[in-house]
């Protein structure tokens, strides 16, 4: 039985390595020489160690830190194509609670253990195993005092310096530029369906389906935050969207609430300081922590109005920012089921572009069968995305006599009184 078990473990290594190459041939130098993760195991130890080793087609270079608040150990890592069981990481064994893994940057990818109390990495080790040429990548983790572990975070570097994506300019096209956001991906999966399905890919399908249905039209230019499965911080979102001068933000999302199944329905949300609803503020403060389980913490803070001019601008956005959830309303309340309160408020990260309506749209709930069975259906996608398409037409056409956020602001600015 146990070499029947090497034998098909040698045999998905193999697979893996010849599904690496090919994906390498399919896009490019992007990928193509990762290493290809099959397998992951997780062993306590009474002494107070932990060790999580996964199984790779070949070393790769790695560095390990520590973060507080939560307590977290993060692994840095070259490129590495995970393949593995979908229920890897979600069972507390020893010093580990759970783990996730994934690109996190083009060329690397991450991986993020929430531990269950103070731990420290007393070594990282890569070596071949003999019988198959595959490497065994181990983290052992050692158990510590809160003191100890606050000095190695504090040690640590957990945000190493990164190039900032920008994207492709558009000379001479006067067209107006959506960007639609696909939530969470790469190291944060987002919300989890009691089948396994995450919802970073859910809501990437649905973005990609959104883009593909813009672009046919025409009418626009169309940008995503994301083109893969890879971990965007929130801020940068937002940086990307103001850097290309978006006239439009779409934030694609599917919430889940394991202890209400029958809940269900879409909601559009749209940026305030001030939640409309407890329900709201929650999930919003569930959202705005995606860079933490990602394994890196956001810096920016509050948005800060500086004066006058910045303040009008913000308060035309959000103006835009509504008028369209409005629209949007409108056109998906005849083809999918709403929440009881399908629009609502509140201090969503991604939503604080103080010159680029925004809106963040929660598709349905991943606990809810019915509209699980929806988000993965095609047919469904194909109808809402029309819709979507629709109100995106009619709130460009229903703008085209008013002013771009920010124009009516500044000119407000240059003769409006100010108060002492």
């Amino acid at each position: 039985m146990l070499t029947r078990h090497r034998l098909i473990r040698s045999a998905l290594l193999l697979l893996a390595l010849v599904g690496a190459g090919a994906a390498g041939a399919q896009d490019g130098e992007r990928g193509r020489n990762a290493a290809v993760a099959i397998a992951a195991d997780v062993s306590a130890a009474a002494s107070g160690t932990t060790k999580l080793t996964f199984t790779l087609s070949k070393p790769v270079e790695a560095r390990a830190f520590v973060m507080e608040r939560p307590d977290r150990v993060v692994i840095d890592l070259a490129e590495v194509n995970f393949q593995l069981d979908p229920e890897s990481g979600r069972h507390r064994e020893g010093l580990i609670q759970s783990y996730r893994y994934g690109l996190f940057a083009p060329g690397r990818s991450r991986i993020v253990i929430d531990l269950t109390g103070p731990a420290t990495v007393a070594r990282t080790e890569a070596a071949a195993r003999p019988r198959d040429g595959a490497v065994l990548f181990t983290i052992e983790l050692q158990k510590a005092d809160r003191e100890s572990f606050r000095k190695a975070a504090v040690a640590s570097d957990p945000a190493p310096s990164q190039r900032k994506a920008a994207m492709p300019a558009d000379a001479g096209d006067s067209r107006p530029l959506i960007v639609i956001d696909a939530g969470h991906g790469g190291t944060d999966p987002g919300a989890i369906a009691a089948s396994g399905a995450f919802e970073k890919d859910i809501v990437f399908g649905f973005a990609q389906a959104l883009v593909k249905r813009l672009e046919a039209g025409g009418r626009y230019r169309v940008r995503m935050t994301r083109d893969r499965d890879v971990f965007v911080p929130l801020g940068e979102r937002v940086r990307l969207a103001r850097e290309a001068k978006a006239d439009l933000f779409v934030s694609i999302h599917a919430d889940s609430i394991s202890a209400a199944p029958q809940v269900r329905g879409a909601t559009i949300y749209t940026g305030s300081e001030k939640a409309t609803d407890v329900e709201s503020a929650r999930l919003a403060d569930r959202e705005n922590k995606a860079d933490a389980a990602a394994g890196t913490d956001s810096s920016e803070g509050p948005s800060d109005i500086a004066d006058i001019l910045q303040e009008l601008t913000l308060r035309e956005t959000r103006g835009f920012s509504s008028g369209f959830a409005r629209t949007l309303m409108g056109q998906l309340a005849p083809v999918m089921e709403l929440s009881t309160k399908p629009h609502r408020e509140a201090g969503f990260k991604v939503l604080r572009s103080p010159d680029v309506p925004s809106v963040l749209v929660e598709l349905g709930y991943l606990s809810s069968k019915r509209d699980l069975d929806l988000l993965q259906s095609e047919e469904w996608r194909e109808t809402v995305t029309g819709s979507m398409a629709k109100a995106i037409d009619l709130f460009f056409t229903n703008r085209a006599s008013l002013t771009r956020p920010g124009s009516g602001a500044r000119k407000a600015a240059s003769i409006a009184p100010v108060s002492p």
